[in-house]
C-alpha cells in the first residue's frame, strides 16, 4: 500500500501464520507454480468434471434435494488472489491426504452455503453453524471425497490413497488456513434447489496438484508386476545346468519316492539319462505368465432359494430402543430414590449414544432433534465381532 498500512485482512492473516511470507503481502513476485502448466490444469479439469454427476447424485441423497453439482473453473492460484473471491465469512473442511498423493486438500463454502446444506440434512430451518452442523457438513464432504479417491484410484492405479477424517471450521477469511505458494483451485457452482446460485472452492496444495496430474498423464508409478519366479534362475545362468551337478546323477525313479511322470508337468520329455537338463524343461527358460490371486468377496450373496426365506420374515416387528447409558445402585439406593434425584451414567457428555433390537448393541449413534421429536442419527454399525462379543 502507498502508505506503508496494513489491511485488517492482512494483519488477522499474519496473526493466524497463513499469511505467507512477506514479499507476497507487499505485492513482490509470486512464488512459482508447483506444476502449474496448462497439460496439469487440463488433467485435473477432466478428472474433477468426471465426478460432478456423482457428487451430485450423493448431495441429494444427504440432503434430500435435487442437487446439481456444474463442472468446475480449475486454475492455479494463490492466498491473495482467491482471499478476494471469499464472503466475510466461510466454512472451511479439510481433508488432507495422508497417503497415496500425500498434502494439503480442502474445501471452502460461504457460510450460508454451509448453513443451506446442513438445514437440507438436519430438516431444520434457521440452522446456526455449531458443533452439530459442522459435524453434519464433514460428513458430507467426506462422501465427495470417498467418490473422488474411488475414481481416483481408478486413473493412476494407485491403491494407497487416504484422506484424513474432514475437519471443518468457521472462520473470517483471512484466517482461513490456505496452501502457501501457488496452489491449485476448483471453483464450482452449486444449485441445492432453492434457486439461488451456491459456490464452492476445492483447494489441492501445489505439491500434491503436481503429483496427482503427472499421474493422471500418465507418468505415475505403475503398480509392481507379479513376481516371476524363474526370471531369477535364468539371470543366474541355471538354464543349462545339469541334475548330475545337484548330486541327481543315477537317481531313478525308484528313489524319488515313486513320483509319476504324469504328475510333473513340464518335465515331460525331459531326458533321464547320463544329463537331465533344465533347459529341456519347457517353460523354464522363458518368463512364465503369473497372474495375480483372485480372492472371492467377503460377502457372499444369497442365492434365490435363500433370499425368498429372509422374504418371509421382512414383516416381522422387533423392538428398537436407544440406550442413553447405565449403572448400577444398591437396593437401598433405590429404594431411597425421589424426585429431583440424580442418577449418574456410565457414558461421557457427547459420546454416541448405543442403538439396541431385542436388547442386542447393533449400532452407535447421536442424537438430534427433529421437530419436537428426540431422533438418532446412525454413526456407527457395530461390527460382526463385537456383537459376539455383547453375546458372550
Amino acid at each position: 500500500m502507498s502508505d506503508g498500512a496494513l489491511s485488517q485482512d492482512e494483519i488477522d492473516a499474519l496473526l493466524s501464520g497463513t499469511g505467507g511470507d512477506a514479499t507476497g503481502m507487499a505485492g513482490g513476485p509470486a512464488p512459482a507454480a508447483a506444476g502449474g502448466s496448462e497439460e496439469d490444469r487440463q488433467a485435473f479439469q477432466k478428472y474433477l468434471a468426471g465426478n460432478t454427476g456423482a457428487e451430485s447424485a450423493t448431495l441429494s441423497m444427504l440432503t434430500g434435494a435435487e442437487v446439481k453439482l456444474q463442472e468446475p473453473q480449475v486454475s492455479f492460484t494463490n492466498r491473495d488472489a482467491l482471499l478476494g473471491q471469499f464472503p466475510d465469512t466461510v466454512t472451511v473442511i479439510k481433508a488432507d491426504f495422508n497417503s497415496g498423493f500425500p498434502g494439503e486438500h480442502l474445501f471452502v463454502l460461504p457460510e450460508d452455503t454451509a448453513k443451506k446444506i446442513a438445514s437440507l440434512m438436519n430438516k431444520e430451518e434457521n440452522i446456526d453453524m455449531d458443533e452439530m452442523a459442522m459435524s453434519v457438513i464433514g460428513e458430507a464432504f467426506s462422501n465427495l471425497v470417498g467418490t473422488q479417491i474411488t475414481d481416483l484410484t481408478k486413473k493412476t492405479n494407485n491403491k494407497s490413497i487416504a484422506n484424513i477424517a474432514p475437519q471443518t471450521v468457521n472462520v473470517k477469511k483471512a484466517t482461513a488456513a490456505l496452501p502457501g505458494g501457488d496452489f491449485l483451485n476448483a471453483l464450482y457452482k452449486l444449485d441445492l434447489g432453492d434457486g439461488a446460485s451456491h459456490q464452492i472452492w476445492e483447494i489441492y496444495g501445489g505439491s500434491v496438484a503436481s503429483d496427482i496430474a503427472k499421474a493422471l498423464n500418465g507418468g505415475g508409478v505403475a503398480a509392481a508386476p507379479a513376481m516371476n519366479p524363474n526370471a531369477g534362475m535364468a539371470a543366474a545362468g541355471m538354464q543349462g545346468m545339469s541334475m548330475p551337478a545337484m548330486g541327481m546323477q543315477g537317481m531313478g525313479m525308484q528313489g524319488m519316492g515313486g513320483m509319476q511322470m504324469q504328475g510333473m508337468g513340464g518335465m515331460q520329455g525331459m531326458g533321464m539319462g547320463g544329463g537331465m537338463g533344465m533347459h529341456g524343461m519347457p517353460g523354464l527358460g522363458a518368463p512364465t505368465n503369473v497372474q495375480a490371486v483372485q480372492f472371492p468377496p467377503l460377502m457372499q450373496h444369497a442365492n434365490p432359494q435363500e433370499a425368498g426365506n429372509i422374504g418371509l420374515i421382512m414383516d416381522v416387528s422387533m423392538e428398537m430402543t436407544v440406550e442413553l447409558g447405565r449403572t448400577k445402585k444398591l437396593i437401598k439406593e433405590i429404594l431411597s430414590m425421589g424426585e429431583g434425584t440424580i442418577i449418574e451414567l456410565d457414558k461421557l457428555a457427547g459420546e454416541p449414544v448405543d442403538i439396541l433390537v431385542n436388547h442386542k448393541l447393533i449400532a452407535k449413534g447421536e442424537v438430534v432433534v427433529i421437530d419436537e421429536n428426540f431422533g438418532v442419527r446412525v454413526t456407527e454399525i457395530v461390527s460382526p465381532q463385537e456383537r459376539m462379543n455383547e453375546l458372550t
